[in-house]
């Protein structure tokens, strides 16, 4: 209730990263602790009034675990999408090499508008222009803005697994 929970789930991360458990803080235990939250304060309780370390040592590995694995999968599945995708912009031919260069870069920012697009690609407007229409033919983004200029797209599908498991369960 105080905050230091939060702080408290941001130093383990920050820990397992200093001592070399994970290369980047990519472990999001925070969603595990609040969907468990009884349990969660169940076993502070524990620790604070008995010293029973080893339960909650126990539950907070069944939380490393079940989110290291959320995120694998999650990987792999992004890793797949990113394959299939790049298989239907190939059948394209020709045109498909700056495609392929924005799709590129749209791994690695998943909401973009054209002028960001442009920036960060080196393509010209009226390219990045065809390629986000060709992209959205294929199903791979799609126009959220409804706007002429400076449209904005959104690679969905892996935003949506980007997402995955990210609810809390009540």
């Amino acid at each position: 209730m105080d905050g230091n929970g939060r702080l408290g789930r941001l130093l383990i991360t920050l820990i397992l990263c200093a001592e070399g458990v994970l290369h980047a803080p990519l472990l999001y235990l925070s969603l595990y602790f609040k969907s468990h939250r009884k349990l969660y304060y169940d076993h502070l309780t524990l620790v604070r009034e008995t010293g029973d370390w080893e339960e909650w040592i126990t539950f907070f590995l069944k939380g490393v675990i079940q989110t290291a694995n959320q995120a694998a999968d999650a990987a792999k599945q992004i890793t797949e999408l990113f394959k299939t995708n790049e298989q239907k912009i190939r059948r394209l031919g020709k045109a498909s090499i700056s495609i392929l260069q924005l799709h590129a870069y749209l791994e690695k920012q998943a909401v973009s508008d054209t002028g960001k697009a442009v920036e960060a690609t080196g393509l010209t407007l009226p390219t990045v222009i065809r390629s986000f229409n060709e992209l959205e033919k294929l199903g791979i983004v799609h126009e959220t803005s409804g706007r002429q200029r400076r449209r904005m797209y959104v690679y969905s599908e892996y935003l949506n697994l980007l997402n995955q498991g990210t609810e809390e369960k009540l």
